[in-house]
Order: structure tokens, then C-alpha cells, then sequence
């Protein structure tokens, strides 16, 4: 039935406009007052009203028309896909496939999107028989319109052949592929509020395998057979609830199918939520934290049905527990309480279940009993439970023990343990961080980075990173580690500088748990400074002894500086995948050595490092038999300067490449896969040129590559000899495959001198588009006084390297060095540049007001 025939058909008008009014009237009543359950009832019954009149109008007698889906379940969201069953007692013929064509037409023209299917009842059973969906889908049936006796014909023979093992393990094997599917983890920038694990399928799922084992249909079923208990079921109510109108504002916010919680949306929901303080990046940060919160209580509590589940459908019986003391034993691998009440009866026992675990390698894990135990008396941790000394020597105890920290921090934070033993921690469960470059919420990238240093105490592992590996080995007082990056991020969130905030928080748990002076210090330190190395190292210049002393000054003796360089590495590896390369970890293992020299007082005068440098360049160039005069003449064209901030195998590099050419008129380009494993060298070598390093930049623009690092030098008769480091930051560039081609076209470009492109506008991802980065400039004298220091920070795009340096080109400033450092989607570049624009006021504030303009997002 077309459009134009329903305007034919007054009844089905009618049953079209009243569809329509109560669909918007349910939304409408939800905007104002956001009720889920109400909602998703009301548009249920809209949907009801409608199909049984538009059945009654253009259907015979004979078949049945049933809801399937969620909408079996009466739980259709404002977006959702209305879900039937079309049950036939046999085949279509001629006769009836006419009518099927006018209702399902007519569906459409109401406004209803459907997804149908037409079957028998032995074409339901065979389908339900291969194809698990479709089992899912009819077990969730409700009868809407037509044959009662047909429909009820229908569930017999699906519970007579229905196996609840089989289904289990059908429905469990589904979910952890669909887990994986979602990157296994509630806590995504992005999380499906549906699929994802913690949304609503997951709860969905469980209801299905006690429908299927007889258990009951709904939550209060399943309470009354003793799956859930009263406080199970208050609080996966509330986890349900709050996720349910999450994903119904999604729909209304978006109006269109939208489960994801997309960066787009996030502040939109959260403002229809009333959730905020009217900061777009406040109220998305508080509603990922509603969400997120919600999704582990499901979590949870899935782990806890399914096991009741379990134990109801699956015969146990097996092997005696073997008893490990008077409160545990060890059933089949897992640690279970011998008594039931134990962690009621005596709450420290929480703490002495972890240490077993840690204690004893044949457990794997606990029981889903011992987990329930534990979940219910979770409130047991207050105030009172915090200040025994007997529990927080059990803490530290945890931390310093020899394996299981990692595993056992995780596990109390996935019970929700770990927030009520250290409050400041709970504060920060489930908050996201939207500065572009974390992609985990704060609790998890902390445990991350509690991960990270832990990894690099194990043997197998120490071939990752040689240096950390070895100087953790070194260490006597790892756990000062563990705690300092336990509160190293625990105060984001709260307003102020977080590495104050933390330090405050660390110094009271400290001072709490009887820790020295000593010991108090070093934390301290750690949480203040946990930022302050990875700054030094990719914002200042490292060739300059005061960064070096100042930066000593800070550290002030040997073992504080190896725990600040463990706790950064393990850190910048903690925020996302994307933000550590090895280029970070190479300048960072350059200020450590610096640095450890300094302490040790080995710090050689420029000359001493003049004449080093020189010597082990000489030995590295002997091993390719180059002619001392060759080399000597190129040397003598190079100033003190070149030699203090390139390293020696780098100065080795051009001079092999580069001496042979020292008076050539035609640009020389040579390239090289990059020493430190990632990327590749580029050295340029012409007469100095107006607009170079913005042309070298506008190449790498054009191929969508990224400099991390470049090193601009003018030898003492006018020449440009130009380093850069440069990656793919996509990964799909196989760099040995490209780099001839690389020098060629570079070549060819510097030759012809054509005139600047226009840099491309780069398009800013979507994140970056709703949390942007407020643009900055910092404009000082170096610490010489001889340099000017450009730091800047923004949103990183394709083609901002190259505006940058067609403004400062424009503008007649030298550029000396340039250090790129891509955090996710934030870039924070710093050059050293001088030119006589820098010393005039009003010229400086031209400069900076033309880079903020190109800075700002389109």
C-alpha cells in the first residue's frame, strides 16, 4: 500500500496519526521528565495499538502476529528497528501474499520500521535450530494480533526442543566475541551503549539463559528464585536504568539509530540530561563517568547471575576443596571462603584474600561465591576500616609484594575495593580524560601505568626496554613506585594543578600508614614531579648544560632520578598506544644520562665534550676508511655549535654522506632508516635558500608525513645542512621502500625553488573538533639569553608544521632547532629561533598573533 493509498483509506489515516501523536508525545514527556521505563513502555504500546489495527484491516483470518526482539520484550527505544514475527500455518499462496504486501506497506506508511519475517511454525523451529539469533529472538516472542491457538501451537514446540545447556554456551560464546568485538573493555572513548561490555546486551544475555533454563523472564522472577537477592537487584536496577535512558537520549539526541556514545553527542546528551555545570567538556566527562560507573555494576553483577546460573544447571560436584588455612581453600583453582559470613564477620579479611592470591601461584583467580561475599560487603571498607593498622599494613603488604600487584590493584578496582580503601581513587573511577591524548579513563591509565612498571621487573619482558629493565632491578624500594603512580593522576578532575592536588593526597596516606620521612619524600616527589622530566625532555634544549643542572637540581640525587625516569617512561606507555615512539624514549634516556652525570659530577666543559665527540666520530668514520683530509676540510666548515647538538653518530652520518660535496652549487639529500628503530633520517645540504625549511616542510606535508625532530645549521661559508626525523604517523609506510624516492623528489624540489604552496587546511578529527585544544603561544629568551624559545601548542592537523613555518619564514626569523612531540591528536612543538624581528615588542606581537590565527581551528 502506497502513500497515496493510505490517503485513500480514512481508518488507516487515523491509526497513522494516532501512531504518530503518541510517538511524539512519549518523547516529548521523556525530554521533559527523562523516565526510560516509562518511555520505552509507551512507545511499545504505540507501536501496539498501531499493528493490531493495521492486522485487523488488511490481514484474514488464520495467521498470528507476534513481537520478537526487544520490542518482544516491550522495551522499543525511540530509534529502534520494530521487530516481527509473521506466523503463517503454512506457506503464502496467491491469495494471501497480496495482503501481506498491503499490511507490511502499510507499516511503512505509518511511520513504522519494521524488520519482519514470514514463517511456519516448521520453518521457525529449523531456523531456530541453526541459527542462535533467531532462537534468541523467538524465546523473547509476544503475541500482538490474530490466531491465539497458532501462536500457542508456536511455543510448545520451542520449549519442547529447547536444550538450556547448549543455549548457555551458544549465548556465553556470543557475548565474548561480541566483548572482543568492542575492544573487550566498558571503558572505550566511544562505548556502544548497547553491544559494548557493560551495556545493555550483556544484561539482555543474562536474562535470555534463565528464560531459556526456566528461571524466570524478567528481574523479579529471577529474584524470586533466588538468582538475585534484594541489594542485587536494587543496584543492577539502577545500572540498568541509567544505561537505558542514556541510549534513549542518544536516539531522541541524534534522531537517528545511534547507540555509540560518539565525542558528537556526548555533551548534547549530557545537557538534555541536566548533567553539568554547562562546560561541554565537564558535562561529557560527569555523563562518561554515569556511564561507565553503570556499565561495571553490570559487569559485575553478569559475573555473579551467571555463576547462580551455573550452579543450578550444571552438576559441581567434583573434588574436595583442599584448605589453604582456617579462612580459605583452594576449590579447583580458585580461592574460596570457608565460611560464607567471613568477610562480614571480619572485613580485613578482604585484604588477606588478595594476599593469598599474590601468596599462593597455583590460584588463578577467586570463586564467583568468594567475589559475592566480597561485592556485599564492600561498605565494610568505611572510615573505620581504613584508620585499623592492621589494614593498612596489609596494603602495603600488597603492594610490596613479590608478584600479583598488577592483577590484585586491578581486581580490587574492578569490585570496587580499590576506590573504598583509598577515597581520593573513587573520586577518579570512570572519569574520562578528553585532552586528545589519553584513551582511558583515569583509574584504568593509572593502573596501566602500575602495569607498565611491573612488566619491566619481569625477565622475559627486560628485552622491551634494556635500560628500564635494568634500573628497576637496580632498586631496593620498587613499592615507593607503585604508590607514586597510584596518586600520580589521582586529583584530575578536582580544578587546579592535579601533580599539587596529588601530592597533598599522597603525603596524607604516607604520613597514615606509618611510612619514614625518607619514604614520604620520595612519593611526594614522584606525584609532584611525575611531569616534569617527560616536559624538560621534549620542550628544552638538552645540549645546554643549565637545562642539565637545573634539571639535577630538581632530582637531587641518583635514586630519585631513576624512579622519576621509570615512572615516566611507564606513564607516557600508560596514556595510549599511539602516544609513545621511540624517539620520546630516546630523549628521554638522554636527559638520564645527562642527568645521572651531572649528579655524579662528570660533566665535562664544552671543549672536553668538543674533543669527545670529535674522537669517537673519527673512530666511527675509520671503520668506512674515509680520508682524514676529506673530512677535516668538511669539519673546519662546521662551528662548535653543530657538534654540541647532534649526536656523534649523526655527525659521523653527514660527514660520509656529505663531505665529498662540500662546495657542490646542487642540493644534496641522503637518507637513512632511523638509528632509534622508528621512522628515517633526512640530511640536507645546499647553498642556504629563503623559505627552506618551510619548502622541506611543505614536502612532507604533501606526503602526509611528520617530522618528529629537525635540526637547522648554517655552516661558516653559507651553507644549509638541515637534519630532520620523520615518520608515517599512519604506520602504512614501509620506510626502506620509499626513501629513494624520498631524496628524489626532495631533490628535484629544492631545485626548481617554486613558490610556496598554500599549506592545506588539515580537516581536525571529530574529538578534536569537540574537545578542541585552546591554542597557545610562549614566546621567551632561552636560558643563554643568546636564543628565543618558541613553544606552541594546539590541535595537531595535517599542514600545521608548515604554516608555522611559512609565518616565521615570512617573518625573517632563523630557525636553529624544532622538536615536534604528537601527543594523540595534541601537538606541543618548541623551536629555537632567533632574528632581529624577536628583540623588537610590537614585532614579537605580530608574529604571535599571526601563529594563534593559524593556529585556531577552522
Amino acid at each position: 500500500m502506497t502513500g497515496n493509498a493510505i490517503e485513500q483509506a480514512p481508518a488507516l489515516v487515523a491509526l497513522r496519526d494516532r501512531y504518530r501523536l503518541d510517538r511524539e508525545q512519549a518523547i516529548e514527556d521523556f525530554t521533559r521528565h527523562p523516565a526510560p521505563g516509562r518511555l520505552l513502555a509507551s512507545l511499545s504500546r504505540a507501536a501496539d495499538r498501531c499493528l493490531r489495527g493495521l492486522w485487523a484491516s488488511t490481514m484474514p483470518d488464520g495467521g498470528a502476529l507476534a513481537a520478537v526482539g526487544g520490542y518482544g520484550r516491550a522495551e522499543l527505544f525511540p530509534q529502534s528497528d520494530v521487530d516481527l514475527l509473521i506466523l503463517l500455518p503454512a506457506a503464502p499462496g496467491p491469495e494471501l501474499t497480496p495482503c501481506l504486501e498491503r499490511f507490511i506497506g502499510a507499516c511503512w506508511d505509518c511511520g513504522l520500521e519494521i524488520g519482519h519475517s514470514v514463517r511456519t511454525i516448521d520453518e521457525c523451529l529449523r531456523e531456530a535450530e541453526s541459527d542462535v539469533t533467531v532462537r534468541t529472538n523467538l524465546l523473547e516472542r509476544r503475541p500482538l494480533a490474530g490466531s491465539r491457538r497458532l501462536y500457542s501451537l508456536l511455543g510448545k514446540r520451542m520449549e519442547s526442543g529447547l536444550d538450556p545447556r547448549a543455549f548457555r554456551s551458544a549465548k556465553i560464546l556470543e557475548m565474548r566475541q561480541r566483548h572482543v568485538k568492542f575492544d573487550d573493555t566498558p571503558y572505550s572513548l566511544e562505548p556502544n551503549t548497547k553491544e559494548s561490555p557493560g551495556g545493555l546486551r550483556d544484561l539482555q544475555t543474562m536474562q535470555w539463559i534463565a528464560r531459556a533454563a526456566g528461571f524466570g523472564a524478567n528481574w523479579n522472577e529471577l529474584a524470586q528464585a533466588e538468582i538475585l537477592n534484594a541489594e542485587e537487584l536494587r543496584v543492577l536496577r539502577g545500572a540498568e536504568r541509567q544505561i537505558r535512558q542514556i541510549r534513549a537520549m542518544l536516539h531522541v539526541t541524534a534522531r537517528r539509530r545511534e547507540d555509540r556514545l560518539v565525542f558528537d553527542l556526548q555533551a548534547q546528551v549530557a545537557a538534555a540530561l541536566g548533567i553539568g555545570d554547562g562546560s561541554a567538556r565537564r558535562a561529557s566527562e560527569a555523563l562518561m563517568q554515569r556511564y561507565f560507573l553503570a556499565a561495571k555494576s553490570v559487569s559485575q553483577l553478569t559475573t555473579i547471575i551467571l555463576q547462580n546460573i551455573d550452579e543450578r544447571l550444571f552438576d559441581r560436584a567434583g573434588h574436595e576443596p583442599e584448605p589453604i588455612d582456617a579462612e580459605f581453600c583452594n576449590r579447583e583453582g580458585l580461592l574460596e571462603t570457608v565460611d560464607d559470613d567471613l568477610f562480614e564477620r571480619d572485613p580485613s579479611a578482604i585484604l588477606r584474600a588478595f594476599l593469598r592470591l599474590q601468596q599462593r601461584s597455583e590460584l588463578s583467580g577467586m570463586s564467583t561465591r568468594t567475589l559475592r561475599a566480597m561485592w556485599h560487603a564492600r561498605d565494610r571498607i568505611d572510615a573505620a576500616f581504613r584508620s585499623r593498622p592492621e589494614n593498612r599494613a596489609l596494603f602495603l603488604q600488597l603492594l610490596k609484594s613479590e608478584r600479583g600487584v598488577t592483577h590484585e590493584l586491578r581486581r580490587m578496582n574492578q569490585w570496587s575495593l580499590l576506590g573504598r580503601f583509598l577515597p581520593p581513587f573513587r573520586r577518579i573511577v570512570g572519569r574520562m580524560q578528553h585532552d586528545l591524548f589519553h584513551v582511558y579513563t583515569v583509574d584504568q591509565h593509572i593502573l596501566m601505568v602500575v602495569r607498565n612498571l611491573r612488566r619491566l621487573t619481569i625477565p622475559e619482558h627486560a628485552h622491551e626496554y634494556p635500560l628500564c629493565s635494568q634500573l628497576m632491578a637496580s632498586l631496593e624500594r620498587r613499592w615507593l613506585l607503585y604508590i607514586g603512580a597510584l596518586f600520580h593522576d589521582i586529583a584530575k578532575g578536582r580544578g587546579g594543578d592535579h601533580s599539587l592536588l596529588g601530592r597533598a593526597d599522597a603525603r596524607r596516606f604516607c604520613r597514615q600508614h606509618g611510612m619514614s620521612r625518607d619514604e614520604t619524600s620520595m612519593v611526594v616527589f614522584l606525584v609532584e614531579h611525575h611531569l616534569t622530566m617527560s616536559q624538560v625532555a621534549q620542550r628544552q634544549d638538552l645540549s645546554e648544560p643549565a637545562v642539565i643542572q637545573r634539571f639535577a637540581g630538581i632530582v637531587r640525587n641518583e635514586e630519585r632520578l631513576t624512579m622519576l625516569y621509570l615512572l615516566t617512561v611507564a606513564d607516557i606507555r600508560g596514556t595510549s598506544p599511539k602516544v609513545w615512539n621511540a624517539w620520546k624514549g630516546k630523549l628521554l634516556e638522554d636527559l638520564f644520562r645527562a642527568t645521572k652525570r651531572e649528579l655524579a659530577g662528570d660533566t665535562p666543559d664544552a671543549a672536553e665534550r668538543l674533543d669527545a665527540k670529535r674522537a669517537e666520530a673519527v673512530r666511527l668514520l675509520n671503520l668506512y676508511a674515509l680520508s682524514p683530509d676529506v673530512y677535516r676540510e668538511f669539519w673546519s666548515r662546521l662551528d662548535i655549535a653543530y657538534f654540541l647538538r647532534n649526536d656523534v653518530q649523526d655527525v659521523a652520518w653527514h660527514t660520509r654522506m656529505l663531505s665529498r660535496h662540500t662546495a657542490t652549487r646542487t642540493p644534496v639529500v641522503r637518507s637513512r632508516l632511523a638509528p632509534i628503530g622508528e621512522g628515517f633520517q633526512i640530511v640536507v645540504y645546499l647553498p642556504d635558500q629563503e623559505d627552506l625549511f618551510a619548502r622541506i616542510c611543505g614536502y612532507f606535508d604533501s606526503k602526509s608525513l611528520s617530522v618528529l625532530d629537525a635540526r637547522i645549521h648554517t655552516t661558516e661559508h653559507g651553507y644549509a645542512l638541515d637534519s630532520f626525523l620523520v615518520i608515517d604517523p599512519s604506520g602504512a609506510s614501509r620506510y626502506r621502500d620509499i626513501l629513494a624516492l624520498v631524496e628524489s623528489e626532495l631533490t628535484e624540489r629544492l631545485k626548481r625553488r617554486t613558490k610556496l604552496a598554500q599549506p592545506i587546511r588539515g580537516r581536525l578529527s571529530r574529538r578534536s573538533r569537540y574537545f578542541p585544544v585552546k591554542p597557545s603561544i610562549d614566546l621567551r629568551p632561552d636560558e643563554n639569553r643568546k636564543h628565543f624559545l618558541l613553544s606552541i601548542v594546539a590541535n595537531d592537523r595535517t599542514g600545521l608544521l608548515y604554516r608555522i613555518a611559512m609565518i616565521l619564514g615570512k617573518h625573517g626569523v632563523n630557525i636553529y632547532t624544532a622538536r615536534i612531540a604528537t601527543l594523540g591528536e595534541r601537538a606541543e612543538d618548541v623551536f629555537l629561533v632567533d632574528g632581529p624581528p624577536l628583540t623588537n615588542p610590537k614585532h614579537q606581537i605580530q608574529i604571535e598573533t599571526e601563529l594563534l590565527a593559524a593556529l585556531q581551528p577552522d
